[in-house]
């Protein structure tokens, strides 16, 4: 078997929220490593790319995440649109479980849910603390949270996010 398919193989059996994570602890404290991560993100999933927010702390079970306020992220109030807090919440808390989850576990989101307390001007930075849960039957639904804030430390919106988490076939 050529080397190049053992290596592609070898690479499968990681979940994409394992090689985030190894990614990222490779990067982080290098220069300009966060700035590829964004990259990174933005090639992968590129609809979360497209609001270019920074993560800032990712480990299993916990992630923040910086939007800066930009024109391109706003609605006609001039502040940050509905959708682009959704996107962050949902991206925040999908890291924050997804880099704790075991290889042979694949997720999909089933519901969104956004609360918005208050116009979300200016810098946010988003954080989700949850618990990784222990999969042990297919299609486990696995509620968390990220909360979103304000440059004044003001909760601006929180995010509920619904995944369905389920073992992957195995690999023949």
């Amino acid at each position: 078997m050529p080397s190049c398919y053992n290596r592609n193989m070898n690479n499968n059996l990681e979940s994409a929220g394992q090689n985030l994570l190894k990614t990222w602890r490779k990067l982080h404290q290098k220069p300009f490593g966060k700035f590829l991560f964004k990259q990174i993100i933005a090639k992968k999933i590129p609809y979360t790319g497209s609001i270019k927010a920074d993560v800032q702390k990712l480990q299993p079970g916990l992630c923040e995440v910086a939007l800066k306020f930009r024109k391109a992220n706003t609605n006609h109030l001039n502040s940050v649109h509905a959708l682009a807090l959704s996107n962050l919440g949902e991206f925040t808390g999908g890291l924050a479980v997804m880099t704790g989850l075991p290889s042979h576990i694949r997720g999909i989101v089933t519901h969104i849910s956004t609360e918005y307390l208050k116009k979300a001007r200016g810098h946010l930075i988003a954080i989700a603390e949850v618990q990784i849960p222990e999969i042990t039957v297919p299609k486990t639904s696995h509620t968390i949270q990220a909360n979103i804030y304000d440059s004044d430390n003001d909760l601006v919106s929180i995010v509920t996010v619904t995944w369905l988490l389920s073992p992957k076939d195995k690999i023949q």
